[in-house]
C-alpha cells in the first residue's frame, strides 16, 4: 500500500512538470517571427569560426552550431534542434557568435574574405546533419579547406580572442542588445525597491511588546 500512494505521487509530480515544461515552450515562443523555407536550408561554414554554419540567402540571422539551430531577433537569442519551428529563448549569448565576422555577408556576396577568393561550398541541409559531428571533431573546414579561402592561414589564438573582445564590446552597443537589457533591467530593479521599502517599513515599526515595557 505504501509503495502505491508513493507511486501515485510521483505521478502527479511528473505530470505537473510536463505542464509547466509545455506552458514555458508556449510563452517563450510568442512573437518571434517565423521563418519560411520552400525546402530545408542550405548553408555555408564562416571563416575563422569552430563549425559555425549560416543560412546566407535570407533577411535574418540564422546559425547552425554545436548540433542547434540559432536565431538571434530583437535583442534576444533563440534555439532549436529544427531550422523553422521549435524555438525557445537562450538567456546567454551563444559562446560561438563572438567568432563570427560582422561582415561576412558582404565578403558572401563578393566572394572574397579578406583579400583571399572565397570559394565557399553551399551544403545542403541533410549533408550537414549526417556530418557535422566528424567535421568538428577533425576540423575539416579550417585544416584540410581553409573554409574554402584561398591561400588563407588561420589567425593566431592571441589575435582571435583580441578580435573576440572587440566584437563582445561591438555587441553589446547594438541598439536592440540595449533595448533588451533594459527591458530585463527595469523588473530587477523594481524589485529591488520594493525590498528597501520593505526594509524601511520593517525598521520603523517597534517590536512587539516593546512599548508596553517602556511604559
Amino acid at each position: 500500500m505504501f509503495l502505491l500512494v508513493i507511486a501515485a505521487l510521483l505521478l502527479v509530480f511528473a505530470g505537473s512538470a510536463i505542464q509547466s515544461e509545455a506552458v514555458v515552450d508556449v510563452s517563450i515562443g510568442i512573437g518571434l517571427p517565423p521563418l519560411v523555407f520552400a525546402a530545408p536550408p542550405s548553408v555555408i561554414v564562416l571563416p575563422d569560426t569552430f563549425g559555425v554554419y549560416a543560412v546566407p540567402d535570407i533577411d535574418a540571422e540564422l546559425y547552425f552550431w554545436n548540433g542547434w539551430w540559432w536565431r538571434f531577433w530583437d535583442g534576444r537569442w533563440y534555439r532549436s534542434r529544427y531550422y523553422d519551428r521549435g524555438y525557445l529563448q537562450y538567456y546567454r549569448i551563444p559562446a560561438f557568435y563572438y567568432d563570427i565576422d560582422p561582415g561576412w555577408r558582404g565578403y558572401y556576396y563578393d566572394r572574397h574574405w579578406h583579400g583571399h577568393r572565397w570559394d565557399y561550398e553551399p551544403i545542403p541541409h541533410s549533408r550537414l546533419h549526417a556530418n557535422w559531428r566528424n567535421w568538428n571533431t577533425n576540423r575539416y573546414w579550417e585544416r584540410q579547406r581553409t573554409w574554402g579561402v584561398q591561400g588563407y592561414q588561420p589567425r593566431p589564438q592571441s589575435q582571435r580572442r583580441e578580435i573576440r573582445q572587440q566584437r563582445e564590446r561591438q555587441y553589446q552597443q547594438r541598439p536592440e542588445v540595449q533595448k533588451y537589457r533594459r527591458e530585463v533591467q527595469r523588473p530587477q530593479r523594481q524589485e529591488q525597491r520594493r525590498e528597501v521599502q520593505q526594509q524601511k517599513q520593517h525598521q520603523g515599526k517597534p517590536e512587539k511588546g516593546e512599548g508596553k515595557r517602556r511604559k
